[in-house]
C-alpha cells in the first residue's frame, strides 16, 4: 500500500474526529483533503501522471462518478424538481445548454491550439456546478431560502445531463480510430447511451419494485436496505459496461428510475443515509486526488489564456445564461443575478477532468487537467469568498429596511 493512500486514510479519520470543530472554523472536509493531497503530491509528483493514466484508475473514477450521480438523482427533496419545476426546467433546459455553447465558443477563440472536441470536453469540465466544497452556502440564512433551494436542486441534475455530452466529446477527441468526425462520434456514442439508459432504467425500476415488495412483506431490515441501495448504482454501472454502454450515465438513470418507482412515503433520509455517507467518502477521496494532481501545474507554468478562459467560465459563462433563462420568471432581478453568481464547481469537474486526462493524448490531457485545476481553485476563491461577501452585503442591506419598518 502506497504512502499516499495511508496518508489519505489518516486525514479522513482525523477529519471524522474533528468535523464539528472544523465546521465551526469554516474548514470543510474537501479543503482539508486538498491540503493533504498537495503535501503528498510534492513527494510523488513523478508517479501521479502514470498512476492516473491506467485502466484501473479510469474504472475507479467512473465508479465514484456513478455513485455520486446516483446520489444526486435520489436526494432532491420535494419531488423531482424540488417544488420549483418552472425555474429548474429553465436552468437545466435553457441555461445549461447556453453555458456549454458559450464555454465552447470562448474556448475556440481563446484556445486555438485545441480541437473543437477537446474544447467541448473542457467546457463539460468547467460548467457543472457542485456544492460539495461550499456546502455552507446552502446553510447560509443570509441568502434567500428560495435561491438556496433552487441552486441545490439544479446542481443535483446538471452533471448527469452533461455526462452524455462529455462522453460524445471524449469519443470524438480520444478515439480517432472509431470516430474521426462528429457523425461517427454520434454513431458510436448513441448505442452506448441507449444501452446505458436501458440498463439504468431496468436496474432502477426492478430494484425499486423488489424493495417495495420486501418492505411491504416485512422481509428486510433497515440496515440491509441501506446496504442494498448503495449497490444499485454499482450494479447499473456494471450491467451497462457489460452491454457496451456508459456506466455512469446508467447510474444516473437508475437513480431517477429508482426514485420514480420507489414508495415515496418510505424513501426517507434514513434509508439513503449510508448512500450519502459513502458518497461523501468518495468525494473526499476525489478531493485528495485533486490536491495531488494540482502539483503537476508546477511543471506547466502559467497558461494565461487558460486562466482567462476559466475566469470567464466561472463568471460570464454562468451568470449570463442563467439571467437569460430566468428572464420572465417570478424570480426578482436580484435573485436571478444571485442564482447566476452562486455556482461553485467541485467533484463533477474533478472527475470529468481526470477521465479526460486518462483518455486524451499527452498535450491535450495536460491542457484539460490544467483547466480543471484552475477551475476548482478559482471557484474556491470566487464562490467561497465571493458568496460570503454577497451574503454579508445582503444582510447589511436588509438591516436598515427592517429598522425602518419597525419605526
Amino acid at each position: 500500500m502506497t504512502p499516499s493512500i495511508l496518508i489519505a486514510m489518516v486525514v479522513i479519520i482525523g477529519w471524522s474526529l474533528l468535523a464539528g470543530r472544523l465546521e465551526r472554523w469554516r474548514i470543510p472536509g474537501p479543503l482539508l483533503m486538498v491540503i493533504a493531497g498537495i503535501a503528498i503530491g510534492f513527494s510523488t509528483r513523478n508517479e501521479i501522471g502514470n498512476t492516473l493514466n491506467t485502466v484501473i484508475a479510469e474504472r475507479a473514477v467512473e465508479l465514484i462518478l456513478a455513485l455520486l450521480l446516483f446520489v444526486d438523482a435520489t436526494e432532491v427533496k420535494g419531488g423531482y424538481f424540488g417544488g420549483e419545476r418552472a425555474i429548474t426546467a429553465r436552468l437545466l433546459c435553457i441555461a445549461l445548454p447556453l453555458s456549454l455553447i458559450l464555454a465552447t465558443v470562448l474556448g475556440v477563440l481563446l484556445l486555438p491550439d485545441l480541437s473543437v472536441a477537446v474544447v467541448l470536453i473542457v467546457a463539460c469540465v468547467v460548467v457543472p456546478t457542485d456544492f460539495s466544497p461550499a456546502s455552507s452556502i446552502l446553510r447560509d440564512k443570509r441568502l434567500p431560502t428560495r435561491v438556496r433551494h433552487v441552486i441545490n436542486v439544479e446542481s443535483g441534475y446538471n452533471d448527469g445531463i452533461v455526462a452524455p455530452i462529455f462522453v460524445f466529446a471524449l469519443t470524438l477527441a480520444g478515439d480517432h480510430e472509431h470516430a474521426a468526425t462528429p457523425i461517427e462520434a454520434l454513431e458510436s456514442a448513441f448505442p452506448a447511451a441507449a444501452f446505458a439508459i436501458l440498463a439504468g432504467a431496468a436496474v432502477g425500476l426492478i430494484s425499486a419494485w423488489l424493495t417495495n415488495s420486501a418492505v411491504r412483506l416485512h422481509l428486510t431490515t433497515a440496515q440491509s436496505l441501506r446496504i442494498g441501495i448503495v449497490m444499485i448504482p454499482l450494479l447499473a454501472y456494471g450491467c451497462s459496461v457489460t452491454l457496451g454502454g456508459n456506466g455512469f450515465v446508467a447510474a444516473f438513470i437508475s437513480g431517477i428510475a429508482y426514485r420514480a418507482a420507489r414508495n415515496h412515503q418510505e424513501l426517507g433520509d434514513e434509508q439513503l443515509g449510508l448512500l450519502d455517507e459513502v458518497g461523501i467518502l468518495a468525494g473526499l477521496v476525489m478531493w485528495f486526488v485533486f490536491g495531488s494532481t494540482s502539483v503537476l501545474l508546477l511543471s506547466l507554468g502559467i497558461e494565461w489564456l487558460i486562466v482567462l478562459y476559466v475566469l470567464l467560465a466561472l463568471t460570464v459563462v454562468r451568470i449570463v445564461p442563467v439571467y437569460i433563462a430566468l428572464t420572465g420568471s417570478d424570480l426578482s432581478r436580484p435573485d436571478r443575478l444571485l442564482v447566476g453568481a452562486i455556482g461553485p464547481r467541485g467533484t463533477a469537474s474533478i472527475v470529468f477532468g481526470l477521465l479526460a486526462f486518462n483518455a486524451l493524448d499527452d498535450d491535450f490531457a495536460g491542457e484539460t487537467l490544467y483547466a480543471m485545476t484552475i477551475t476548482i481553485i478559482g471557484s474556491l476563491v470566487i464562490h467561497g469568498v465571493g458568496s460570503s461577501l454577497i451574503a454579508q452585503r445582503m444582510a447589511s442591506d436588509a438591516r436598515p429596511a427592517t429598522a425602518k419598518s419597525v419605526r
